[in-house]
């Protein structure tokens, strides 16, 4: 059952010790394999779904989750707060920490402005989605992963494309997988992050995960698992580059990809942009589970919206 006093928030995955990172992405998958009880765990709680940019299956999965689930949800669009006229996010993070439970958000603060928001006491913040990071997608990706091959450890993914939030939760998750190959083919200036990489080795350091990344296409690894990539212009930023296209023209997901690598299945976070980071036979093709990814952020949700309340799993 719920324990209705926990308030635990997710900015990061580096929020999740390595136990609860395991237990959120098997809860994930045990949700979206109809095999965690169908309880109303979260039954009496309030969830806040307040989201300032785009959003299709973000916003959607933890509405429809928190619904499953037995809460009730509020949800604010980019004009419906006092934020707009003034008010400071500290005072707006008050005022939510006294009527929610939980507030899902998306509102172009810098993560550790959002961070202010959470209260141990009070509210549960769950990232759902920063210039930062994205952790929720990553924990989406791994119970995707959990739900088709069984295991996480030992897989071998190879993520093609910009070194964006989506690549940075991804690296900080996998990497604590024992076994675990992440290859990143970033283009010339859009790899991760210096401050994200170095705590990305610093978890495969300690799990004993592989963590590389290269700035071309060249000698591409065989017998790959797993190809991922996601669209080229994230949401909410702008390329600095002029001439970014050219740049980013190599790292496209084809069908050539698959030569040496029969066995992959190919994941996107959608939305896609076909014939930008991946052609149309890739992503509508036999080995795409893209849209079983899209679905899973919806099970994957709900594993976040009850560790967040404290759920216990077992139960």
């Amino acid at each position: 059952m719920a324990t209705r006093h926990q308030h635990r928030s997710l900015l990061s995955t580096d929020d999740l010790t390595d136990a609860a990172l395991r237990a959120v992405v098997d809860r994930g998958a045990r949700h979206a394999a109809g095999r965690a009880g169908g309880a109303r765990t979260l039954d009496g709680d309030v969830v806040g779904v307040y989201f300032r940019m785009t959003s299709t299956r973000t916003r959607t999965a933890f509405s429809s989750g928190a619904l499953r689930l037995g809460a009730q949800i509020i949800a604010y669009g980019p004009d419906d707060l006092q934020i707009n006229t003034g008010e400071s996010s500290e005072d707006t993070g008050r005022v939510f920490a006294r009527m929610l439970d939980v507030i899902v958000a998306r509102t172009g603060l810098p993560q550790q402005e959002l961070a202010a928001w959470a209260d141990p006491r009070r509210l549960c913040v769950v990232n759902a989605m920063t210039a930062e990071e994205h952790p929720t997608q990553a924990l989406t990706d791994l119970a995707t992963l959990k739900g088709r091959f069984g295991e996480i450890e030992g897989l071998r993914v190879v993520y093609v494309g910009e070194g964006n939030n989506t690549a940075a939760s991804l690296a900080l998750a996998l990497s604590r997988f024992p076994g675990v190959r992440f290859e990143l083919r970033t283009p010339p200036g859009y790899g991760l992050t210096p401050e994200i990489r170095a705590r990305a080795e610093e978890h495969a350091g300690r799990s004993g995960a592989t963590l590389v990344e290269r700035h071309d296409m060249d000698a591409l690894p065989r017998d790959t698992d797993v190809w991922y990539t996601t669209r080229w212009q994230t949401t909410g930023t702008v390329k600095p580059d002029a001439d970014w296209r050219d740049v980013f023209a190599p790292f496209q997901v084809t069908r050539e990809l698959w030569e040496h690598s029969p066995k992959a299945v190919f994941m996107h976070d959608l939305p896609a942009h076909r014939g930008d980071e991946v052609t149309s036979e890739v992503l509508d093709g036999p080995r795409s589970i893209a849209l079983d990814q899209a679905e899973n952020k919806m099970h994957s949700a709900m594993a976040v919206l009850e560790w967040c309340r404290g759920v216990d799993f077992a139960a």
